[in-house]
């Protein structure tokens, strides 16, 4: 249950049921990690979800205003180390049809959430992961952004209904492995680092890419590539990154223990620890 919601500024928990976002969902959204106050990457947040107003031809919202609303969630939640903002932007209010009117009044929705339970284990000792069979559709125009069209990773997240798996993988209709439910892969091969390239389907995450930032960082090469599930299993060393968790380490596939907890996935651990705690 969310803790606070914002819609265009104000209290409330009610959106007009003629919203294009409720309607189509047609919009955009951001998860964030809040820690002690401070939203982490918000500036990279921001980048996407400019990207993304862009590509859809959604006006962007006022940088200020957005941010002056985080602030007073924050203030409300002070209390709290860590917790979840999410903020939605929609095309707003608008007549029945697809088509849209150009320069409408936008829906902006800010709500906050308590942080996932995750074990700490996790990072530790690395998550199962399965395959999923729903496939991820490719469209080059939307790939990337963070859209509210989510029924694909509806439909694969709940293929599974327990603990035993902390993630699932999806794939394009080709059966080359493009991200997770929730998150980004990335593979680690005779000390080169590999992602799945993205410019068909998948979301291009936050994480994802500070994570590609410190590696090169830290003299790695990091290449954008497609591979099959096969290839994967290959790897020397596997991860999931997302906004929330940070880098989770892979331990195995559908039951299949085939990799551990690497060298280079814990340094980029560490190095990540350093921005984000």
């Amino acid at each position: 249950m969310a803790m606070d919601i914002l819609i265009n500024g104000k209290s409330s928990d009610t959106v007009n049921i003629a919203d294009r976002g409720l309607q189509y969902g047609d919009g955009l959204f951001e998860t964030m990690a809040v820690r002690n106050g401070v939203i982490h990457l918000w500036e990279a947040h921001w980048e996407r979800l400019t990207y993304g107003c862009e590509i859809l031809s959604i006006p962007l919202p006022n940088k200020e205003e957005v941010e002056n609303e985080i602030r007073l969630i924050c203030n409300n939640n002070e209390a709290l180390t860590e917790f979840v903002i999410k903020l939605i932007i929609t095309r707003g209010v608008g007549e029945r049809g697809y088509r849209f009117t150009k320069n409408q009044n936008t829906t902006r929705i800010l709500s906050s959430y308590p942080w996932p339970n995750y074990s700490k284990s996790y990072q530790v000792d690395g998550v199962a992961v399965r395959y999923c069979k729903m496939t991820l559709s490719e469209n080059k125009t939307i790939a990337g952004i963070k859209h509210l069209n989510r029924l694909e990773q509806v439909l694969a997240r709940n293929e599974w209904d327990n603990n035993e798996y902390q993630e699932g993988l999806m794939s394009n209709t080709q059966g080359k492995v493009v991200d997770g439910t929730m998150s980004n892969i990335f593979a680690v091969l005779d000390n080169k680092i590999f992602t799945p390239d993205l410019s068909l389907c998948g979301v291009s995450g936050v994480m994802r890419k500070t994570v590609i930032n410190i590696a090169k960082d830290n003299n790695f090469s990091v290449y954008e590539k497609d591979f099959t599930k096969q290839e994967l299993e290959m790897a020397d060393e596997l991860f999931l990154t997302n906004s929330l968790f940070g880098i989770w380490p892979i331990k195995t596939i559908n039951k299949t223990r085939f990799t551990r907890v690497g060298a280079i996935t814990k340094q980029l651990q560490k190095e990540l620890n350093k921005i984000c705690h």
